[in-house]
């Protein structure tokens, strides 16, 4: 494997009842912001924990952080920032709003131009006011990295700093008890699909983070549907939620090739026709799989042998297998996995590779290869 340095300092408060942390987590003489969403938080109750855990600060709030969350409303909770002087931000929600929190830690302390200039032109992050978050929604991984992605109109892009990474994430299960089946499936595959990318690569001897990617792996199609058939079951929805932080904390990808073509692709399917970012996933990613497939044939085969139990036949045969038996588990989650099925065309092609090379995403993979004849390729092959 390649040599590599690994830090993560989030602490991680796990379990019911978790939420009372925020007491303790937080500098007493901070004066807090709470960033979330909508209203389902008031609905199932952790906006009351939330409150209760608060009790003695001095705090106030911020709502309407969308799913792929929006510059223009970021800046305002940036303008609220500065005019009254929160110096603590508190996340709470799925990972748009912690991207978004994370987004406005940075904007609210930036000195330069335009604050849209640390997502479009990939300028430094050099100050932040520190955050932390409760997760409602397991998928993204972000409450424990450092990276973040912001939508304005058709444009998600994405911007990465260990100073925007949480100094702590509350991760509660029963939390996600209320959500709905498509938030379940979309978490889910976000989680899979994130541990595929730094996985389904070629070879490289890390025995570790292959096993570990593998029993993530493992974990969400065994947890997946059972999520779904058996909604209440709180046992499952913690092992769906340590896997999906366990996806993108940056342990599994450590010392090894990545490929991050899905997320691209995918976040250009967002951008131009509000598709949910994972079920953008579920449709890329059986494409890459068979464009890429010579490229990534040992590590195609290891998973299908490891995840799947495939070990007879051909090369191809046993390929082939892997990809359907993907396809399956993302059916059984009742996802999309082809263009068609978000009634989407050949014409749509052509605006999505335009996105691409707007926004400099023309040599793509672990070899950084995958160049926009062959995006068109993968999502010829999505259709």
């Amino acid at each position: 494997m390649d040599k590599f340095t690994y830090q993560n300092p989030t602490s991680i408060h796990f379990g019911q009842g978790q939420i009372a942390a925020i007491s303790t987590a937080i500098p007493k003489d901070k004066k807090v912001l709470v960033i979330y969403g909508g209203g389902s938080i008031k609905q199932n109750g952790v906006y009351e924990q939330v409150a209760n855990a608060l009790e003695g600060f001095n705090w106030g709030e911020f709502s309407g952080v969308e799913p792929n969350p929006q510059y223009d409303t970021l800046m305002q909770a940036v303008e609220l920032v500065k005019t009254e002087g929160y110096d603590y931000l508190l996340a709470v929600g799925g990972g748009s709003v912690v991207d978004g929190t994370k987004f406005v830690a940075a904007a609210a302390c930036y000195q330069g131009e335009d604050p849209w200039h640390i997502l479009l032109k990939q300028e430094p992050v050099t100050h932040v006011i520190p955050l932390g978050c409760v997760l409602t929604l397991p998928a993204t991984g972000s409450e424990s990295n450092g990276g973040s992605v912001v939508s304005r109109g058709k444009d998600k892009l994405f911007f990465g700093s260990p100073l925007v990474r949480p100094a702590f994430a509350v991760l509660d299960p029963q939390t996600t008890l209320s959500l709905s089946p498509r938030q379940v499936a979309n978490g889910v595959v976000d989680a899979f699909v994130h541990t595929m990318e730094q996985y389904l690569t070629y070879p490289v001897n890390a025995k570790v983070q292959d096993r570990f990617a593998e029993s993530l792996l493992h974990t969400l199609v065994e947890e997946g549907p059972k999520a779904l058939a058996t909604p209440d079951d709180l046992a499952v929805r913690a092992n769906i939620m340590w896997s999906a932080t366990q996806a993108l904390n940056g342990l599994i990808g450590v010392g090894v090739p990545q490929d991050w073509t899905t997320h691209m692709i995918g976040h250009e399917l967002t951008g131009n026709y509000g598709i949910d970012h994972a079920r953008t996933l579920s449709i890329v990613l059986p494409a890459v799989m068979k464009v890429r497939r010579k490229e990534k044939e040992a590590k195609l085969l290891q998973f299908g042998e490891r995840i799947f139990g495939i070990t007879s036949g051909t090369t191809d045969e046993r390929i082939n297998a892997a990809i359907e038996h993907t396809i399956a588990f993302f059916k059984q989650m009742g996802v999309p996995t082809s263009l068609a099925d978000v009634e989407l065309n050949e014409k749509d092609i052509d605006v999505i590779l335009a996105s691409l090379e707007r926004h400099g995403m023309v040599a793509l993979g672990e070899h950084q290869d995958i160049t926009l004849p062959i995006s068109r390729e993968i999502l010829n092959t999505a259709l």
